[in-house]
């Protein structure tokens, strides 16, 4: 019997070749593989992979051809923006509703992070740290050297790891549905509030009532689905289970060991008003801890899950962050 939501991915992969993305698989250190969607002028050949004894930037031209005014800009000069998923489902099926309205001016990078999708490792580390240098390494095997950084959920705290410890490579955050670090006093609130005994049982459900339960706390609005629908994505996208339990426990903070970084970067918050999970009074309070540099914008009818639930309003107010930050630097570079 077909599943449908595996029968999905063909269709989003065609979708995602027409926009100009090819699927790469990158060897950022023996034994760990990242697949990442990225830009076809990037990639070379179908199929390619990107061993970490070849040079940075192997298959990437460098050289910036030279502008006509008026012109859109060449895929050489054009800014990087890099889409970290959350912890429901790998890259292209995170972004689906989103990847679109970037491609065209953007280069646009959709990692998989280990243990979701086509990702994997042999390394016993599960550190969203971890996490945060394997897309380091893949995107500088893909001769990626500044870029603007979009998270969401799991996503967004590998995207805050990632920003600290390489503020060279992030120009930029944009983060939605996330807390810089998941400490043992937000998790146990957290949990309390949504009435589940461990993060686990939340994300990783193996029941349909378990499922729904999530999907549930995770969308403003009531969708109904047939259980068909439920009995395909738990086959589909919970896979690696052992692994990925360790990676929940990887996220744990305590409390003692805690703190909010200087970050140098700019900082948006995109945040659904109906958040049951991270509800906006966190990302309120997360925006006064970030200081001056941080921003927040709330989507009114939206929970957890507002890049698919609103994804029209979530895409604008991600093209007009990137718009502003690119008009910024290049004020800043014209005096």
């Amino acid at each position: 019997m077909v599943n449908f939501i595996e029968a999905q991915k063909p269709i989003l992969s065609r979708l995602m070749k027409m926009a100009g993305l090819r699927p790469v698989e990158v060897e950022v250190e023996p034994g760990s593989t990242m697949h990442v969607w990225a830009p076809k002028h990037h990639v070379g050949k179908k199929g390619t992979t990107i061993s970490p004894l070849e040079p940075a930037g192997v298959g990437v031209s460098t050289a910036k051809k030279p502008e006509r005014k008026g012109r859109k800009k060449s895929p050489e000069t054009r800014p990087n923006v890099v889409l970290i998923h959350g912890f429901a489902a790998e890259g292209n099926v995170t972004w689906q509703f989103n990847f679109g309205v970037l491609v065209s001016r953007y280069n646009l990078y959709i990692p998989d992070l280990m243990f979701f999708g086509n990702s994997s490792t042999a390394s016993a580390d599960r550190s969203p740290d971890f996490q945060a240098e394997c897309v380091a390494g893949a995107l500088a095997r893909l001769g990626v050297s500044r870029c603007d950084v979009v998270g969401f959920s799991y996503g967004g705290m590998v995207a805050f790891k990632l920003a600290e410890a390489r503020p060279e490579l992030v120009r930029s955050l944009c983060v939605s549905g996330s807390v810089v670090a998941m400490t043992d006093a937000v998790n146990r609130e957290t949990m309390e509030r949504l009435g589940a005994g461990s993060s686990a049982e939340l994300l990783m459900p193996e029941t349909l009532k378990g499922l729904k339960a999530l999907l549930s706390i995770s969308m403003y609005k009531k969708m109904w689905f047939p259980d068909r629908f439920y009995k395909d994505y738990l086959k589909v996208m919970f896979t690696n289970r052992k692994e990925r339990m360790e990676l929940l426990q990887g996220l744990l903070t305590s409390n003692l060991d805690a703190k909010i970084p200087t970050f140098q970067q700019k900082i948006m918050l995109i945040w659904g008003e109906e958040d049951k999970i991270f509800d906006i009074e966190l990302a309120k309070k997360m925006k006064e801890q970030l200081g001056d540099n941080c921003f927040l914008h709330g989507i009114p009818k939206a929970g957890h899950m507002l890049h698919v639930e609103r994804p029209c309003a979530y895409n604008r107010q991600l093209q007009r962050w990137l718009s502003y930050l690119n008009s910024v630097e290049e004020g800043d570079q014209a005096s």
